[in-house]
């Protein structure tokens, strides 16, 4: 008997293939509503609600970010109707910013590039600090010393003298001591080599504003950085033990002629109460400076309620050389009060560099060392530009194992055995009309 197939039969044969391999495969994710399909009823704190989950029809809710606005020239804030008021400060550029989350909570020209003085020393010690063990002792030679420009912040660091690298980090932090830092920098490469590493090393943590010429701030031309940048830099350090203890020091000693020693206090009177500015409770430190190109500028962060807050104040315009302090203090109380009650105007993770891939390890079979098999992709540490859907089945790859080019494939070649089974049997050739 033979069985005849028209062409259309083919066709619903095809088709009906298709349908029947599609269905045993798990659905693909459901695309994410843009953000004018947004809820406005019912947004959530730093983004935007999507619908789809509680709430809303179709699956979970999921959260895309707000854009950042730290592009933007003059106060960015996204307060809420209970917002306490942002205070009117006349710095050229400010940001303040939770230190845990990386949330900037309002800034003011933040990627505005200005002279850092001083605090891009927070910079220096971050690159170089992590490879100079605190206990190691050694003499400075003449040649270490020079270079130093005229005028520089110094500590007091001798030719001929011993210190322990400790020593010359707390002549960096408390005296912001340029001489300190250039012996430093001999000992981990050398003053081009460290200005080279603290530019890879902004670059890492996505301060792209910053260019390094004198690695201890010292006015250079070309040398630059901003508020965003230098609050990157204070958030970075606190997650340094050794960094966090010394910004942190008020008072020290550090060592003198004949096996004596000398007091040095911390410049930062927001953390010593020195010269009639009062401390501010909580302050946990970090890194004031000032030169005349730059003007005072001031990173500084501070704790209270278990939420740490760090901010950065540049060139203020009003008042004298300690107004940077209470413009600190003010920027510093807005924070706290507005805890819950602003939403994000961008990230200090926001423009870092995604992490490399990290080498799997598995023990190898019989005798020898354990070897890297492949690469597995870290999650990057900056946010999603976008919202994505997550598929909790593990998505085409949740079927048997197959991923989703091999189930095309096989959808395709089960359709086109189909075809060619109904043209064998119809005895018709691909090319007849």
């Amino acid at each position: 008997m033979t069985i005849g197939f028209s062409s259309r039969a083919a066709v619903a044969a095809c088709a009906f293939c298709v349908a029947g391999a599609l269905a045993l495969g798990p659905a693909a994710p459901t695309a994410v509503a843009s953000f004018a399909d947004a809820d406005p009823a019912a947004p959530a704190p730093g983004g935007l609600a999507v619908p789809g989950g509680p709430g809303g029809p179709g699956g979970p809710r999921v959260l895309a970010p707000l854009p950042s606005l730290l592009y933007r020239s003059g106060t960015q804030v996204r307060p809420h109707r209970d917002s306490p008021e942002v205070p009117d400060v006349s710095a050229l550029s400010w940001l303040v910013a939770d230190a845990g989350t990386g949330e900037v909570l309002a800034a003011s020209n933040a990627h505005r590039r200005l002279p850092p003085a001083s605090t891009l020393k927070t910079l220096f010690a971050l690159t170089v600090l992590p490879t100079l063990p605190g206990g190691l002792r050694h003499r400075v030679s003449e040649e270490e010393l020079m270079g130093i420009g005229p005028g520089s912040s110094l500590v007091g660091v001798a030719e001929g003298h011993t210190y322990q690298v400790a020593d010359l980090w707390r002549g960096v932090f408390l005296n912001s001591g340029n001489d300190a830092v250039h012996v430093l920098a001999a000992l981990s490469g050398g003053w081009d080599v460290a200005a080279v590493r603290m530019q890879a090393k902004a670059r890492s943590l996505g301060a792209l504003d910053t260019q390094v010429r004198s690695p201890d701030g010292y006015d250079t031309p070309g040398q630059v950085s901003s508020a965003y940048d230098l609050a990157v830099f204070g958030r970075a350090g606190l997650r340094n033990a050794d960094f966090a203890r010394y910004c942190g020091t008020a008072e020290a000693s550090f060592p003198g002629d004949g096996g004596g020693s000398y007091g040095i206090a911390n410049t930062n009177r927001l953390l010593t109460g020195a010269d009639g500015v009062e401390p501010y409770p909580g302050l946990i430190g970090i890194k004031n400076g000032y030169t005349s190109n730059a003007g005072n500028t001031l990173v500084a962060a501070a704790r209270h309620g278990g939420r740490t807050l760090v901010v950065t104040v540049m060139n203020p315009q009003a008042g004298g050389g300690f107004t940077v302090y209470e413009e600190a203090r003010e920027l510093l109380d807005w924070g706290f009060a507005a805890a819950g009650r602003v939403d994000a105007v961008g990230s200090l993770d926001g423009l870092r560099a995604p992490a490399r891939p990290q080498p799997v390890r598995r023990p190898q079979p019989g005798p020898g060392p354990i070897l890297p098999e492949r690469s597995a992709p870290v999650a990057a540490s900056a946010p999603a530009p976008a919202a994505t859907a997550v598929d909790d089945t593990g998505g085409w790859s949740g079927w048997s194992g197959w991923s989703a080019a091999a189930l095309i494939a096989g959808v395709a070649g089960l359709g086109g055995a189909a075809v060619a089974l109904v043209l064998r049997l119809t005895g018709r050739r691909p090319s007849d009309r």
